[in-house]
């Protein structure tokens, strides 16, 4: 009822609205007062045939022949009395049956539904509606950072030009308003001036209109676009972009970062500050057979062991975790200590092998640039290359066919990154490389996250979501870097101590056994603690720095009220 009552009030505050309701008004009048005539001459000429009847019976009488219901236990007897009866029924067929519907929908229920439309897909938000994020599109990058937006509370509209649209995407629980993306009155509208960020993730033409309009209602809100080519870097800052997100390349490299180096056992995948976050193979090495607590790197290195990949799937480090030779590490420690790991435990094996890119598209050629700058050799299979300066890099070919691969040097190498943007693709090259190559290492990339299991059961050993890099992305401008992802659904994330947990050791805290989320430092007064002491209390306005899955995460957050 409290929706009826809204949607009412919007139809009644518009002009058009109540004009409406005045026309439709004054023909329910006029038709009342037809009805009335009707009954009063049905009486005289009742008592001209020399019968009597109440008024009701009158009343009874021509809304009967008006709605053609047909003559029942009352009839003109007279020509007089039939002459006057089709005059009703034929004003009944017009008022009743044509021009009433008409009216009906015309005025009241057609304006209704667009008002109740307009209520769940506004054409402008609340004045008081502040601190949100404003985006442009829905997307795959968009609908990824709308999950983590309300996981961490933060509110959020959708600018959508069709109504349509607008009202499908409320239907599936999706806060939106209705706005042209050019037009500077829709950000007015949308308050763009109270937000937090705006986001725009659509092509680099309509990006740049949209940055330019939203300048001229908010001088000062942040703005991240996403660009597809280098060359619109310069033009979006110039249109007043804050953060320009050229993400395919920021994809390649991140795939890129997951190849080995010949020389170093452990590679670094991310940092966090001075924080470094680095992966290690273990087979052939000393820590092989071993449990995480004999393996001694924090006594001994002072790096700290977070977790173990086995195909695909990461598991927190326990004590009595052992380490099997197809077990990769995750470390967490400062320059020196991974420095140190690698003097201690790398193999100084002579060749890695190349590493095979499949797909020579923006992410695949950022892939190689990466690879080209650690001076790692690769080969990039591509139908139609795009790129000249990869001349001699390129295996020109479907990579579905083995001689194809044959020819990039499968049998030797030791990598294969597959990039191309079409999923399907994806998996089906990750199986037959799979097939191929058991024991090679596969970095696979998804466009969407409901693909990145099937891409695991394929055979890949890490993938990537163009998705998820970018919501996360956008989501460290927004949150002061406060994430980083570390893999597909594994991040590492930096949040204040909950007020419940100040006063508490890490022990008594039992935060790894309670949300499966590991603390990798402690933040406070501008210094980072690595050496934890997990005896001692922890203090007020401090921040933890914490490891886990998109799941622990959530888990930490509700158990901890974070």
């Amino acid at each position: 009822m409290k929706s009826i009552a809204t949607q009412l009030f919007i139809l009644m505050r518009s002009g058009s609205g109540r004009r409406n309701l005045l026309r439709l008004g004054r023909f329910l009048l006029f038709l009342a007062a037809l009805v009335t005539l009707y009954s009063v001459l049905f009486h005289y000429i009742m008592e001209f045939e020399g019968r009597q009847y109440s008024w009701v019976t009158g009343y009874y009488w021509t809304l009967t022949v008006m709605s053609t219901l047909g003559f029942g236990d009352i009839t003109f007897e007279s020509d007089l009395g039939r002459i006057f009866s089709s005059i009703v029924l034929l004003s009944g067929i017009i008022f009743l049956l044509v021009l009433l519907p008409f009216t009906f929908l015309e005025f009241f229920y057609l304006p209704f539904m667009k008002a109740r439309s307009e209520a769940r897909a506004p054409h402008e938000l609340h004045p008081k509606y502040h601190n949100h994020v404003i985006l442009t599109s829905f997307d795959i990058v968009t609908r990824t950072l709308i999950k983590k937006l309300v996981q961490r509370g933060y509110h959020y509209v959708i600018l959508i030009p069709n109504l349509n649209d607008a009202l499908l995407l409320y239907e599936e629980g999706y806060r939106v308003m209705v706005g042209e993306l050019d037009d500077h009155e829709t950000y007015r509208k949308a308050r763009a001036d109270k937000a937090l960020l705006v986001a725009t993730t659509t092509n680099d033409m309509v990006n740049t209109n949209i940055v330019f309009t939203v300048r001229e209602v908010a001088e000062h809100v942040p703005i991240v676009a996403i660009a597809d080519s280098a060359a619109s870097v310069d033009i979006l800052e110039l249109a007043g972009c804050n953060n320009v997100l050229l993400l395919a390349d920021m994809m390649g490299r991140a795939l890129a970062r997951r190849v080995n180096d010949r020389d170093r056992l452990a590679h670094i995948i991310g940092e966090f500050g001075e924080l470094l976050i680095a992966e290690s193979t273990t087979r052939n090495t000393p820590l092989q057979g071993k449990t995480l607590r004999e393996s001694r790197l924090r006594e001994n290195l002072g790096i700290t062991a977070l977790g173990i990949w086995e195909q695909g799937e990461f598991t927190p480090a326990q004590a009595d975790t052992k380490i099997l030779p197809e077990s990769v590490l995750v470390l967490a420690g400062l320059e020196q200590a991974i420095d140190q790991f690698n003097e201690t435990y790398t193999l100084h094996q002579e060749n890695n092998g190349l590493v095979i890119i499949i797909g020579g598209g923006r992410v695949g050629r950022a892939a190689a640039r990466a690879l080209a700058e650690r001076g790692i050799d690769y080969r990039i299979i591509e139908q139609v290359p795009e790129e000249q300066g990869f001349l001699g890099k390129y295996v020109i070919g479907n990579a579905a066919e083995l001689k194809i691969l044959e020819k990039a040097g499968i049998q030797r190498c030791h990598n294969i990154i597959v990039t191309t943007h079409d999923d399907d693709n994806n998996i089906y090259l990750t199986l037959y490389c799979r097939r191929l190559r058991p024991n090679t290492k596969i970095i696979s990339r998804a466009t969407r996250e409901s693909n990145i299991a099937t891409l695991y059961r394929a055979g890949a050993d890490f993938v990537m979501s163009y998705a998820t890099l970018g919501a996360n992305t956008i989501l460290n401008l927004l949150d002061k870097s406060n994430v980083l992802m570390i893999s597909e659904g594994l991040d590492v994330i930096r949040v204040k101590i909950p007020p419940r947990l100040v006063g508490q050791s890490i022990a008594q805290a039992q935060i790894r056994e309670q949300t499966e989320c590991t603390i990798v430092a402690i933040q406070h007064g501008g210094k980072t603690d690595f050496n934890l002491n997990i005896q001692a209390p922890m203090p007020d306005q401090a921040e933890l720095i914490m490891l886990g899955t998109r799941a622990a995460e959530e888990k930490f957050r509700k158990k901890f009220k974070a």
